[in-house]
């Protein structure tokens, strides 16, 4: 009986209201310098958008893209065994806390009427 190989995978597409996350490599040291054992690893819960599904790249209340960074809580998120690291994770949007951001969005200013 000859044995099936799994056709490599190029692309994972989150489908519903997902994304695909690559996760931060975890912290080994705190912001002072001190060298934490392994034991002692702060969970990172900050990441990469890979992808993002249709559904949430045409909703315009979703301001969610491609590249961004975000932090996100990691009970939900389903990890892809795609990579020898598994650092890849699909996250249910709502599980999407923050997004970073470099500039704060502008505010509209109320246009006066005539």
């Amino acid at each position: 009986m000859a044995k099936s190989r799994n056709p490599a995978f190029e692309y994972v597409e989150p489908i519903g209201a997902r994304v695909l996350v690559r996760k931060d490599d975890p912290k080994r040291e705190t912001k002072g310098g001190i060298a934490l054992p392994d034991q002692a690893e702060i969970p990172t819960i900050t990441g990469r958008i890979v992808t993002i599904s249709a559904l949430v790249e045409h909703d315009d209340d979703m301001p969610l893209r491609q590249y961004d960074k975000i932090l996100f809580h990691p009970k939900n998120a389903i990890p892809v065994d795609f990579e020898p690291d598994n650092q890849l994770f699909v996250v249910p949007v709502e599980d999407v806390v923050a997004v970073f951001r470099r500039d704060a969005p502008r505010e509209e200013e109320p246009q006066e009427e005539e």
